[in-house]
C-alpha cells in the first residue's frame, strides 16, 4: 500500500494571511491557492527532488557565510587586536557599575517582550539600565529610566536623549563621531568613545571594563544564526566583544529562565496589615487580652519616659 503524497506549494511574498481569516476553506489546485473559484497566489510545486536540491543550497549557503564570517573575524583580529585585548581607552563615567549587575537594552529581536520579562528583575536588583540608542525609548516604555546612553544617537528620540541619562557617543576610531552634531544642537553634555565595535559592543565593553559584576543583555544577537543573518562586517567585532566578556555574559530570555522574582513590598504589607486588624479586633472583644494589652502598653509608656 503507498502512503499519500503531500502537494507542497511554495508561495514566496504572498499575503495569504491577510487575504485569509481562521476557518477559512481554500483549495489547492496544481500551483494555485484558491479561494471560491478565485486564484490568491501562485507558486512553484515541491517535490521530493526540488527540496532536496534547495536543501543542499541553503547547506551550502551556510557553509560559505560561515567561512565568510571567520575570514572576516581573523581580519579584524589582525586590525583591532586592541578590542579582544581589553585595551579599550574609556572616560570617566558618573554611572557607577562597579559590583553591580547591567542590563543592556538593545531595541532589537523580542526586545519588548523581554523587558516585559524582566520587569521584576529590574525592581528586585535594580541593575544599572544601559540603552543602545533607540533602547532608551523602550526602557522608557517599560517605565523605568536608562542610567546610560551609549550609541550615535541616530535612533533615539529627543525626549528620550533629554531623559537625564549619562551620554556616551560613539565615535569612530579617526574620532568623526555622527551624533555628536545632534547633541550639541540640543544642548546635552555627552562623553567620547572612539572604538572599532558597534555601539551595541561599546556598551557592553564599557559595563565590563568599569567593574560590572554580570551584563544581561536585551534584544542583543546572541546564537550564530543571528551573527549570519546580519550579514555584515560589524558582526565579527560583536563575536570577539563575546569573547571577551563571555564569563559575565547573559542573554534575556536565560535570566527569565532562571530568576524567581521576590513578592514585593505590596502582598508583605497587606499580610502584616491584616495581621494588625486582626488582632485589634481580637484584642478589642476579648475580656481577658484587654487588659493585658493596657498593662503592656503603660509598661511601655514607663520604658520610654512617657509617663
Amino acid at each position: 500500500m503507498t502512503e499519500p503524497k503531500t502537494h507542497l506549494l511554495d508561495v514566496p511574498g504572498a499575503d495569504l494571511f491577510e487575504q485569509l481569516k481562521d476557518g477559512e476553506t481554500v483549495r489547492v489546485v496544481g500551483n494555485r491557492v484558491m479561494r471560491r473559484g478565485e486564484t490568491l497566489a501562485e507558486g512553484n510545486v515541491q517535490d521530493l527532488e526540488t527540496v532536496r536540491r534547495a536543501h543542499e543550497q541553503a547547506r551550502r549557503r551556510i557553509g560559505e557565510a560561515i567561512e565568510s564570517f571567520a575570514e572576516n573575524t581573523m581580519e579584524h583580529i589582525r586590525e583591532e587586536g586592541d578590542l579582544l585585548a581589553g585595551r579599550l581607552e574609556l572616560p570617566d563615567f558618573d554611572t557607577r557599575f562597579r559590583d553591580r549587575p547591567a542590563l543592556v537594552v538593545v531595541r532589537g529581536v523580542d526586545h519588548q517582550k523581554d523587558l516585559r520579562i524582566l520587569r521584576p528583575y529590574v525592581r528586585d536588583v535594580r541593575p544599572v539600565l544601559v540603552a543602545v540608542d533607540g533602547g532608551a525609548d523602550a526602557i522608557l516604555e517599560a517605565g523605568f529610566k536608562p542610567d546610560m546612553i551609549v550609541g550615535d544617537m541616530d535612533s533615539a528620540t529627543d525626549a528620550a536623549l533629554s531623559c537625564g541619562a549619562e551620554l556616551v557617543v560613539h565615535a569612530y576610531p579617526d574620532g568623526r563621531a555622527p551624533g555628536r552634531e545632534r547633541l550639541d544642537s540640543l544642548g546635552l553634555s555627552y562623553k567620547l568613545v572612539p572604538a572599532p565595535a558597534t555601539s551595541e559592543d561599546v556598551a557592553m565593553l564599557i559595563a565590563a571594563e568599569k567593574g560590572a559584576e554580570l551584563i544581561v543583555a536585551v534584544g542583543s544577537h546572541f546564537n550564530l544564526v543571528e551573527f549570519l543573518e546580519k550579514n555584515r562586517a560589524g558582526m565579527s567585532s560583536t563575536f570577539l566583544t563575546r569573547l571577551r566578556i563571555g564569563e559575565i555574559l547573559v542573554d534575556a530570555k536565560g535570566v527569565s529562565r532562571l530568576y524567581r522574582p521576590s513578592a514585593g513590598r505590596g502582598p508583605l504589607l497587606i499580610l502584616v496589615g491584616a495581621a494588625i486588624v486582626a488582632l485589634v479586633v481580637i484584642i478589642a472583644f476579648s475580656q481577658n487580652l484587654g487588659p493585658l494589652f493596657d498593662l503592656l502598653w503603660l509598661k511601655l509608656q514607663i520604658l520610654l519616659g512617657l509617663k
